[in-house]
Formats: C-alpha cells, sequence, structure tokens
C-alpha cells in the first residue's frame, strides 16, 4: 500500500511519513509511506492508495477529495494531535480505520484484495 502524508510545504509530513513507515515495518506491512506537498499533489496522487492530509489543511478537504476520489485514494484528515504519536502506531491504525481494516483482520489480505480489485 502507498500512503502519501501531505501538509503545506511537506515538513512535518516528513516526520509523520517516516514514523509510520517504521510502525508499518514493525508489523512486517509492506507499506511505503512519503512526504508530500499541496504543490505536487495531483501529480502524486497516481501513485497513492492512502492520501492522509494535515490536520490545518481541513479546508481543503472537499476539493482534495473529490480529486482524489477521481484515482480512486482514499483521504483521511490527521487529527491536531498526530504529532505527539512518536512511534507511528496511532497513524497507521488511521490508515486501517480508513479503508475499513478492522482491528482483527490481516492487513496484507486487505491489500492484496484491494489490488485484485484495481
Amino acid at each position: 500500500m502507498r500512503i502519501l502524508v501531505v501538509c503545506g510545504a511537506g515538513a512535518s509530513s516528513t516526520f509523520v511519513a517516516q514514523r509510520l513507515r517504521h510502525a508499518a515495518r514493525a508489523r512486517d506491512l509492506s507499506y511505503s509511506s512519503s512526504a508530500g506537498t499541496l504543490r505536487s499533489l495531483e501529480i502524486d496522487l497516481d501513485a497513492t492508495d492512502v492520501l492522509l492530509l494535515g490536520p490545518h489543511l481541513k479546508a481543503e478537504l472537499d476539493n482534495i477529495a473529490a480529486s482524489a476520489a477521481s484515482k480512486g485514494v482514499t483521504v483521511a484528515v490527521l487529527p491536531d494531535d498526530i504529532f505527539g504519536d512518536l512511534d507511528g502506531s496511532r497513524t497507521l491504525a488511521l490508515v486501517h480505520s480508513a479503508i475499513g481494516l478492522s482491528k482483527g483482520e490481516p492487513a496484507l489480505s486487505h491489500v492484496s484484495e484491494k489490488k485484485e480489485t484495481e
């Protein structure tokens, strides 16, 4: 699964993406996460499965969600306190919630099913 974390300039999203990557790796999940900016979003969406928006971008959600939906990308807004998620586990849980993955469901099988339907 390809996860893109976007904030205005890309600075804080870099930390969130890095922590998310570590949390996924610790659970043996083959997820990639990267940081992006609003400026490059249209291009970056082509290589994205899940888009996480910084909390300060809530006002842009409708426009971004419409663009993302046209490319089959799931969008979630990060909570205000996400930058305190030092191990990335809350961010990973948010990703799983956004894609409809329940706590008892194996994450890898869900990703495989998603790819088969694309």
